[in-house]
């Protein structure tokens, strides 16, 4: 119960007087409300009819209460702000300004950007600031985009399935496209427009060649029609063999003339129908992907001959850095390193390497990537996944804007201060081409994620990616606010039940820097048992390396010397069990049982305590989303309890299963007091999944 009075204590909890909330809310209108049926009456002057424009000026006038003083939205270009051109200076093309000015000898709000785009954000940034509690008397914005380009990755293969899905089936309809455009491709643009998202990779990474067909062009086409007045370009994933498959090349050799002309080409036609195409997302090399190594060439070659291929355009790469092979049977967790770092600085200046969070594959901890900081000379673009794929898909509550900033604010010690973020948005070495990716959530489910909850984490993506220095907590308050209304108490409830939820995740699936724990293909629910698997680096044991003696992965110079891949300071401060923090110990050591934690605890005791608290926490939220009954719409109020009460019957079964298997390789009872599992481990390893959702295809 300790972890239940704390957060408690922390929200200082207020039950008496609850109003009844009756409103049914389906979670359709995501953070976006409110959303009047009819237009309202407000003073809203435009600089010019681009579409762009007028759809800011649809915003304010479906949010804006009657009576708001008159609104001027304007380029810097236009002559009735000329007196103001100086203040969207810097701003760029995409940032804007909000603020209270006198026109015409009236009291006016200006929303001004250098483009239409950064009008439509501003216009949102308004909005957001008033959801929030923000007074219109007293508004004063001004920002612009650390990040160039904040563009979600989504997993949707051409038969509508969605790998690592768990919100339905894909939001794109291929088979009526280019035809039929559902209006939900709008709301989507318009909700991702809303928090900056500015880019979007329309199918999956394990790609099709028939995705560059002409066919599936014009139905990107199509889509790229509803998402550009909203400021979204679109992307395509390729498969690096395409040459071959549709090009009838005997080889899809990056150096090969004739594999450079094919793919000029086929960029050609592909900017005839959309001038402003992106540019291509590639997985190569990994997970059976073809790419330039089946050839004997670099990651450098294939990367640059498709960068040419694009850049008359002004399009560019994302060549993805998750290099996951046989190639390094020592410690998956250094591969990426070993191929890339070698690269730094020859890569085409329209190409950027796309880097996971961590070295593995979106853990729900991991320590920030090596490549942050040890490749200058390269633009990385890092890459989050969005879609909780190992964080309890759609069900368990798992605010991610924690494990973002952990990653972000984490110090690189290439260069005093430098952190990850500083890479990402080139402030360290100063590229002026930037990114970073999320892998979406996003799926044809009413609520767009599969649950409530799951759309804080789209929201705080597109938030982080536009300016990487915000806050998790800022920002779950925000979502909160523009997501339940703005009754404190709800803030402070929803706010408190977020910023610890990926916490108890992590406690109760992987405590104390142990990852990879997970059943076999679906990824659901617990495995560290699996020891059969044909790769050793597929099964769990290879990562926790569990006996009686002892628990997890040595990356010191005696194991693996994968902290040899960071810098100096920092493969310092991993190198040692006692400057390790705890929360990544058995990512780098292999310990004892009875290695001795800061606690004073025993190491084995310290991971039943944590297994213990995730569970408890779960029960917390519980019984915290219960004392908001009165004030949630009932819709969203029965899924979100329905959804924590599997939580917390999956986070039992998570514990338990795994303090079973630990028993049985440590032979050690469980300290006193200690609940046992429900059952014995033949029980938990009989348990098999085969229809779990998000399984590739």
């Amino acid at each position: 119960m300790r972890n239940w009075r704390a957060l408690v204590s922390a929200i200082g909890l207020s039950l008496a007087g609850l109003p009844t909330h009756a409103m049914a809310d389906d979670g359709y209108a995501l953070w976006l409300r409110p959303s009047a049926q009819s237009v309202r009456q407000v003073n809203i002057t435009r600089s010019g009819d681009s579409p762009t424009l007028m759809l800011a000026e649809g915003e304010l006038r479906r949010s804006l209460p009657a009576g708001t003083m008159p609104v001027m939205l304007a380029t810097a270009a236009a002559p009735a702000i000329a007196a103001f051109r100086r203040d969207v200076e810097g701003l760029g093309d995409e940032g804007y300004l909000v603020r209270t000015v006198t026109l015409n000898g009236r009291r006016t709000l200006l929303i001004a950007g250098n483009g239409d785009r950064g009008v439509l954000y501003g216009t949102f940034a308004l909005l957001r600031k008033l959801a929030t509690g923000g007074r219109m008397d007293a508004i004063s914005l001004r920002s612009a985009p650390k990040v160039k380009l904040r563009v979600l990755n989504h997993w949707d293969n051409l038969d509508g399935s969605i790998e690592r899905g768990y919100a339905g089936q894909s939001l794109w309809d291929w088979w009526t496209l280019p035809d039929f455009r559902d209006p939900r491709y709008t709301d989507y643009a318009r909700a991702n427009a809303s928090i900056g998202i500015n880019g979007t990779v329309l199918n999956n990474v394990n790609a099709k060649a028939d995705s560059l067909t002409a066919p599936y062009i014009a139905k990107a086409a199509a889509l790229a029609d509803v998402f550009r007045p909203w400021g979204i370009k679109v992307y395509l994933s390729v498969r690096f063999s395409a040459p071959i498959e549709l090009g009838g090349l005997k080889t899809a050799d990056p150096r090969n003339p004739a594999v450079a002309a094919w793919w000029k080409a086929k960029a050609d036609e592909i900017y005839r129908a959309i001038p402003d195409f992106g540019g291509f997302l590639v997985k190569a090399n990994s997970e059976g992907q073809p790419g330039p190594r089946d050839y004997g060439a670099s990651h450098a070659d294939g990367a640059n001959m498709l960068a040419a291929a694009v850049r008359d355009h002004g399009g560019i790469v994302m060549w993805r850095a998750f290099v996951y092979a046989e190639t390094d049977p020592e410690d998956r967790a250094k591969q990426a390193y070993t191929e890339f770092k070698p690269l730094d600085g020859t890569f085409a200046d329209n190409v950027l390497v796309q880097v996971k969070n961590g070295a593995i594959d979106f853990q729900p901890r991991e320590p920030f990537h090596p490549l942050f900081g040890a490749m200058p000379r390269t633009p990385l673009m890092i890459e989050f996944q969005i879609t909780k794929e190992y964080l309890g898909f759609a069900t368990h509550l798992a605010y991610l804007g924690p494990l973002f900033t952990e990653t972000l604010d984490a110090k690189t010690g290439w260069k005093p201060g430098e952190t990850v973020a500083d890479v990402v948005d080139g402030s360290a070495e100063h590229h002026a081409l930037t990114g970073m990716a999320g892998v979406a959530n996003i799926g044809r489910d009413r609520d767009w994620s599969g649950s409530t909850f799951n759309q804080a984490n789209w929201y705080a993506f597109g938030r982080l990616a536009w300016d990487p220095d915000l806050s998790a907590a800022s920002i779950a308050r925000a979502w909160a606010a523009q997501t339940f209304g703005t009754d404190p108490q709800v803030i402070d409830t929803v706010t408190a039940m977020m910023m610890g939820s990926r916490e108890a995740v992590v406690d109760y699936t992987g405590p104390l820097g142990l990852a990879h724990l997970m059943a076999t293909s679906h990824h659901y629910g617990p495995g560290p048992w699996v020891s059969d698997l044909a790769r050793p680096e597929w099964n769990p044991t290879y990562y926790h390396r569990a006996d009686a003696s002892g628990i997890g992965f040595d990356r010191t110079a005696r194991g693996s010397d994968a902290v040899d891949q960071y810098a100096p300071s920092v493969a310092r401060t991993f190198a040692k069990p006692e400057t390790t923090p705890e929360s990544m110990l058995l990512w780098f050591h292999h310990l004892p049982w009875d290695h001795r934690m800061a606690s004073g605890h025993t190491l084995w005791e310290e991971l039943v305590a944590h297994y213990d608290r995730g569970v408890d926490y779960v029960a917390g939220m519980q019984r915290l989303w219960d004392t908001l009954r009165p004030k949630i719409d009932a819709e969203r109020w029965q899924k979100t309890a329905t959804y924590l009460t599997i939580q917390e019957k999956e986070a039992r079964w998570w514990r338990d299963a795994s303090l079973a298997y630990w028993m049985s390789v440590n032979h050690r009872p469980l300290p006193a007091g200690v609940r046992p599992p429900d059952h014995d481990l033949s029980w938990y390893k009989a348990r098999q999944f085969p229809y779990a959702p998000g399984q590739a295809h």
